[in-house]
């Protein structure tokens, strides 16, 4: 299994990334991974750090489709394919409709149809066959009406791969789905290894209907914090388990609270997301329950993660992206895996 470090949001608590990214680059690490929210954006730090070092592969987990054209994400995923000489994995995802329509002032829409769309016109316009011309459902390139004078263009710069790897975000079945029929790579999140087999069936489907001969790579986050007291170490991981599951979108329309609720947590799920949405932060991140916790994360001293890691090297992962700012937590996940 590879490894991969997941830096998350900057300015999230990682005292120094790049430290700790040419750390995990020195332990053998496969990948480094951004995320972005309605904060900092994940390109930018990660045109930093891969500036600063010179094997590790750069991910975006993930960049948020309805935040940019289909076109402004091959250029900006070509562009920095190049100045790093072939190390870029592009993740996407098109986040919930809180965030799509509340920040970004674009329609939720049709999640399916646009990701398959999305896809098809990066692909396109790296491959540079032709002027890309592009009439779809959920996307016309050249956009028709307006002042009419739009014409198929063809992306100037040549990209080093006409196919840079694509993850796609996904927890629902049909997303999963559609990540194994189009995308290189999956990136669940809250993956629980005991419980994949709820995730495999959609899975199977898409990899059914796929074409690429590429393999598939599974690359769930989970969150490591190492320490010598398991109760503290699972507070860490409790007020982003209480955000997403309370907070990351409106009630009945919140994809990890089902989600929590698919894994048989139906009901701290229902009280975690009424405490977050009142306002009592502190109170839903207490609702959150330590087996939930270790079902996801990795938490406690290195005898302990060692053996939760168990059930984690035998899923059908082959990428594990460890979310951690301790440089010493990097070290026991490479000496347990690598």
């Amino acid at each position: 299994m590879r490894l991969g470090l997941n830096l998350g949001y900057w300015g999230a608590g990682a005292a120094d990334g790049v430290a700790l990214v040419r750390e995990a680059e020195r332990l053998g690490y496969d990948s480094v991974w951004t995320a972005e929210a309605y904060g900092s954006d994940a390109v930018t730090p990660l045109t930093w750090v891969g500036a600063l070092t010179s094997k590790i592969k750069l991910g975006t987990a993930i960049l948020q489709m309805p935040a940019r054209t289909p076109a402004m994400t091959a250029m900006t995923a070509a562009t920095l394919d190049l100045l790093s000489g072939g190390r870029v994995l592009l993740g996407l995802g098109l986040s919930g409709p809180q965030v799509v329509e509340g920040w970004h002032g674009q329609p939720y829409g049709k999640p399916l149809v646009r990701t398959r769309e999305y896809i098809e016109i990066v692909r396109r316009i790296w491959a540079r066959e032709a002027p890309l011309d592009y009439q779809g459902e959920a996307y016309q390139i050249p956009i028709k009406g307006s002042t009419g004078l739009g014409k198929p263009l063809k992306l100037i710069i040549h990209p080093l791969r006409a196919r840079i790897p694509i993850y796609l975000a996904a927890i629902g079945p049909k997303n999963i789905e559609l990540a194994g029929e189009l995308a290189d790579g999956w990136l669940p999140i809250f993956f629980s290894p005991a419980r994949e087999a709820a995730y495999l069936a959609p899975l199977e489907a898409g990899l059914a209907k796929r074409q690429a001969a590429e393999a598939f790579d599974i690359a769930p986050s989970v969150t490591v914090v190492l320490g010598s007291d398991t109760r503290e170490c699972r507070e860490v991981v409790k007020p982003m388990l209480a955000l997403y599951i309370g907070g990351m979108g409106a009630k009945g329309k919140n994809f990890y609270n089902d989600l929590a609720r698919r894994y048989g947590y139906e009901a701290a799920a229902e009280q975690i997301q009424e405490l977050y949405l009142a306002g009592h932060k502190n109170e839903a991140t207490a609702a959150v329950p330590d087996a939930l916790v270790d079902e996801v994360a990795l938490c406690g001293p290195k005898e302990r993660i060692a053996e939760l890691v168990e059930p984690w090297k035998t899923s059908r992962a082959s990428t594990l992206i460890v979310a951690s700012s301790q440089p010493e937590a990097l070290r026991v996940m490479a000496e347990l895996f690598l």
